[in-house]
């Protein structure tokens, strides 16, 4: 089994995460581009070919610290299903003691029981979709809970005994006014969430939002509201002792118990750690080698059910692949390129090709560079796709 850590060959490889896509919603919501299904009647099919890919991964050489259900609605399978579903992967991974296991949460679809029964099963982190707490918002994400819903669920859920749970915000929705936006993070705030992550709306290809989008019934905020929503956030989440560590993300630290309340699975993503993705749509990484699963939830069963891999296809990064997505990846978050890393694996590239266009930036107040890391600032973390571009432009 290949290691990850091709810079450094006589390292320990760092530890593995495991993500399981739930493909189950109630209603499909119009800006959603993540692959799930409303036929329910497929749930214990699929269940019962997750068990067998499971299995198929025996023997596998990396220690798991990390383990993360996502979907889809992943609180559509029951508590027992959900145990059924740790137990086998107990059964046939390395798991690290303290292990990190995240469960997504539809609030719409689990009762004040459930949590009991999830915390019960092994999970110890929640990250509840709340997305707005205000019912014409809801309405327009096309969401199946209303404002009561979602705070039902975060008291019931502190009150089952979580002691780690993210909440997931949009924001820069059509008619959105900045004050809109600050009464959502206050009430937010009103929970104490160890996590929050907040999302811009986005308008991806093959969702209705965007053909609403295309055709003029949508408009989203101007460029103006849209960075006065971001920096807004930025400043009132860290004025209220919540750090962001990426451009959507954000961690309250516990000081006392020195407890950092980071999502551990995703920061995976962003630093090409290994991970292995269970289940139809999930994607895997094992350097060089990024590998994904059919995505269709019949294709799958079908697949496993007649001994085939779910596979659909993989690709080898080239040298210039992990350059693009170290530079993307690495500005996302709040500690940056680490040259020395970077510089170690592709050579001295940003003190060749880089030089003219970071000077530029740094002169606009947009990244910071020192000998040995360079992060974007605050503002410069709103126009991060541009200024990628920038850089991937300028590369040999």
């Amino acid at each position: 089994m290949p290691c990850h850590d091709s810079e450094h060959p006589n390292k320990k490889c760092a530890p593995a995460g495991i993500y399981i896509h739930i493909p189950f919603c109630l209603k499909k919501c119009p800006y959603c581009n993540f692959y799930s299904t409303t036929d329910l009647s497929l749930k214990e099919k699929f269940i019962n070919a997750l068990f067998r890919e499971i299995d198929s991964h025996h023997g596998f050489s990396l220690p798991i610290d990390t383990i993360y259900f996502g979907g889809g609605t992943p609180s559509l399978l029951s508590p027992e299903e959900i145990f059924s579903i740790l137990s086998r992967l107990f059964k046939h991974f390395t798991i690290r003691q303290g292990i990190e296991i995240t469960m997504e949460i539809n609030p719409g679809t689990a009762g004040a029981k459930n949590f009991h029964g999830y915390i019960d099963a092994g999970i110890n982190r929640l990250n509840i979709g709340v997305q707005s707490f205000q019912n014409q918002n809801l309405g327009f994400l096309g969401r199946i809970h209303s404002a009561r819903d979602a705070c039902t669920a975060l008291i019931s859920a502190r009150n089952a005994g979580f002691s780690n749970i993210g909440i997931d915000l949009i924001y820069g929705l059509s008619d959105q006014n900045l004050k809109d936006w600050e009464n959502d993070l206050q009430k937010a705030l009103c929970f104490h969430p160890e996590h929050l992550s907040c999302y811009m709306l986005s308008y991806e290809r093959k969702t209705p939002f965007y053909k609403a989008r295309k055709n003029g019934f949508i408009l989203p905020p101007d460029e103006n509201l849209s960075g006065k929503l971001f920096t807004f956030t930025w400043e009132f989440l860290s004025a209220h002792g919540y750090i962001p560590y990426e451009i959507s993300n954000f961690s309250r630290t516990d000081s006392e118990i020195k407890e950092f309340y980071r999502s551990r699975h995703n920061q995976k993503y962003w630093t090409f750690a290994p991970y292995i993705g269970l289940g139809p749509s999930a994607h895997s990484y094992l350097h060089p080698v990024r590998f994904w699963n059919v995505k269709s939830v019949d294709q799958y069963i079908r697949a496993i059910q007649s001994g085939i891999s779910p596979i659909a296809d993989k690709e080898t990064l080239t040298m210039e692949q992990e350059m693009i997505e170290s530079v993307f990846l690495g500005l996302r978050t709040k500690e940056g390129i680490d040259l020395k890393r970077f510089e170690k694996k592709f050579g001295p590239v940003f003190s060749n090709s880089f030089s003219i266009p970071l000077k530029n930036l740094k002169e606009k107040g947009y990244l910071t560079l020192s000998d040995t890391f360079c992060k974007l600032t605050p503002s410069g973390m709103r126009f991060h796709d541009g200024i990628c571009d920038l850089l991937i432009g300028a590369m040999p």
